[in-house]
């Protein structure tokens, strides 16, 4: 893989700068600030994307790069693969995903996978090279080779990790060390007593007993709770049955009011017919009287009638005597006197029949005109009767037909409201048990019975939770204890999980060393032995790697040394060797070296080593070193090697 050529159009404080690449060996010069560390970061922004993550510095690469006056925060890298393909991506660095073209300039971008958090992955898709190996092997900046001499064995240790194990950060010896130490301080064994495991299980046991004692509480809880619940739900059908009954004793007041109030009315229909009766009794004997008196009245004025009658007759007759005498006497004697003196007599006995026939009638007119007021007395009481009489018939027929009519409706009245009760309580009660209550007649004995059964279960429910309340806080106990158990358990758990992982990190990592001893490890010894054999000429031969030593570097003579009695330039050259050489094992394409001021601490002469070592390595891939200094360019130039010189300026 190449990288051919950048075009800036902002980035940083680089704006509209055109950046080419060779194929071999490229310096890239510049003064302090003049913009090659951003450069740098343009590539590696370009293939990754830039992060709004500050992971621990003061700004993030987004907010340390984009423009401050708001321009075009973009860019655009061509590369080509080992496989000849050409390609471009154009980066709008505000946006999450780029564009990539292919040499046709076609639009690429949709054939690569995307990642929702980093976007899209092209360039791992292209090489297998993520952005954390990236900046492990094919950045190297000054951090990694400014050991001085007193520090060579801090490099010698990475290589011989390096060849280890594939990380020059990681060492078997000391992993495996740490991971039985941690699991020695963190877990414990059966033969340790403080160590957290065993803490754990002596403070398991405890609580396991604790919990044992306490445990009954809980059973007596349940047991109170299922009566309790029993109890409720006996308590519930009650309740339920009493309120039924109630409802019913309540529809049975009314009509029991209703029946009194037709028992008042029907009472008083009885009052009135006794009263009629009494009045029609009254009434006959009214009339029997008003009978006899008329009788007695009609008898006595026809006595009197007889009587005037007599009287008239005898002043009739004592008269028509007295006038045939005087007749005669006028008749019989001639002296007239006498008959003139019955004359008076006469007319006296006519006075006085006359008087006495008036006096009879008037006592007639008298009799007569009493018995009229006694019988008008007698109508008038008869009449009174009568209209009383009358009136209590009619209130009489009105209370029948009033009593007749409230029977009906309470009839209709007493089904409907039984109806609407049953049906109110049909979801709760059987069609058995509210007819058993509606055939009852004794309703209020059956209700005081319901609410006598109520007040027991009640009473039964209320020293439950009385015996509820008792145990409450030995439950409290018990839970904390639980709760404190579970996570003991779960901390158990934990370092169980903890050392079988710790020795599967063992098992895996004996075995990824083995593997790695028996396939990596070679290619990376003999790959050192030819860089030593070729930089030493011939005065070192190989390089070993054993688990004792670490690197162990053969002589000329035949004679064995460690590796850290070589030189720091040596060291270097080997350490970079090693890093090129774990890019082949990593990534099919052969990835270039970009170094970043990786030579600020070294020599002229160790600096001419390096990039002869450089430009050995630049006819198989391609190296870019960024520096400040001209002095990579004077040693080139003095050993008149090619290279392509680019100089950056503000």
């Amino acid at each position: 893989m190449e990288i051919q050529e950048i075009k800036v159009n902002a980035y940083g404080k680089l704006k509209d700068k055109n950046v080419s690449f060779n194929k071999g060996l490229n310096i890239v010069y510049g003064k302090n600030e003049s913009g090659k560390s951003t450069l740098l970061h343009f590539i590696v922004n370009s293939l990754y994307g830039i992060s709004k993550n500050k992971k621990g510095k003061e700004y993030s690469d987004f907010e340390q790069y984009e423009p401050w006056q708001g321009e075009e925060f973009s860019g655009k890298l061509s590369y080509s693969l080992d496989n000849g393909k050409k390609y471009e991506v154009y980066r709008d660095f505000r946006k999450k995903n780029p564009k990539i073209f292919n040499e046709d300039m076609e639009d690429i971008s949709k054939e690569f996978t995307i990642d929702k958090a980093k976007g899209n992955n092209f360039f791992y898709d292209q090489t297998k090279v993520d952005e954390d190996l990236f900046l492990s092997t094919v950045l190297v900046n000054q951090q990694e080779v400014k050991l001085q001499k007193g520090e060579q064995n801090i490099l010698i240790q990475k290589i011989a990790n390096l060849v280890g194990t594939g990380e020059d950060n990681v060492s078997y010896r000391i992993a495996m060390d740490r991971i039985v130490r941690r699991q020695r301080d963190q877990i414990g064994s059966g033969k340790s007593r403080e160590k957290p495991i065993n803490v754990l299980q002596v403070e398991r046991q405890n609580l396991e007993l604790e919990k044992n004692e306490l445990q009954g509480f809980r059973e007596e809880k349940y047991n109170l709770e299922d009566k309790r619940k029993e109890l409720t739900e006996d308590l519930e059908v009650i309740q339920n049955e009493s309120s039924f009954v109630k409802e019913l004793k309540s529809l049975n007041d009314n009509e029991n009011l209703q029946k009194q109030n037709v028992k008042v009315k029907e009472n008083i229909v009885q009052e009135n017919l006794e009263k009629s009766k009494k009045i029609e009794k009254d009434l006959e004997e009214k009339k029997l009287e008003y009978d006899k008196i008329k009788k007695s009245n009609e008898k006595q004025a026809e006595n009197l009638r007889e009587g005037k009658k007599k009287v008239n007759v005898f002043f009739s007759v004592l008269t028509i005597v007295f006038i045939i005498i005087d007749v005669l006497l006028f008749i019989m004697q001639e002296n007239h006197l006498l008959g003139y003196i019955f004359l008076p007599v006469i007319l006296l006995l006519i006075c006085i029949g006359l008087g006495v026939s008036n006096s009879k009638n008037k006592k007639i007119k008298q009799s007569l005109l009493e018995l009229q007021k006694d019988e008008k007395e007698i109508r008038e009481e008869q009449m009174q009767y009568e209209n009383e009489y009358n009136i209590l018939k009619e209130n009489i027929k009105g209370l029948e037909a009033e009593i007749a009519q409230i029977n009906q409706q309470f009839d209709l009245d007493h089904k409907l409201k039984t109806n609407v009760i049953k049906e109110k309580f049909s979801e709760i009660l059987s069609e058995d048990i509210m007819n058993e209550y509606l055939s009852n007649n004794n309703i209020s004995t059956s209700l005081e019975v319901l609410q006598n059964e109520e007040n027991v279960k009640k009473l039964e429910i209320h020293k439950i939770d009385l015996n509820r309340q008792n145990i409450e806080p030995k439950l409290d106990s018990l839970f904390n204890v639980e709760e404190k158990l579970e996570d003991v358990y779960e901390k158990i758990a934990y370092l169980e999980n903890l050392n079988k992982s710790m020795e599967l990190a063992k098992e895996v990592l004996e075995k990824s060393y083995e593997e790695m001893k028996d396939t990596v490890t070679p290619k990376f010894t003999q790959n050192l032995s030819s860089t030593i054999d070729t930089i030493t000429d011939g005065k070192y031969r190989k390089v070993k790697y054993n688990d004792e030593h670490g690197l162990v570097v053969s002589l000329e003579n035949g004679d064995y040394v460690l590796a850290n009695k070589l030189s720091i330039g040596t060291i270097d050259q080997l350490y970079l060797s090693l890093r090129l050489s774990m890019l082949d094992e990593l990534s099919e394409e052969t990835m270039p070296i970009i170094l970043d001021e990786a030579f600020a601490y070294f020599d002229t002469d160790r600096l001419r080593k390096s990039l002869e070592f450089l430009l050995e390595q630049a006819k198989n891939r391609q190296i870019i070193i960024f520096t400040c200094t001209r002095r990579e360019k004077e040693i080139l130039d003095n050993l008149q090697k090619n290279y392509n010189f680019i100089e950056i300026n503000n």
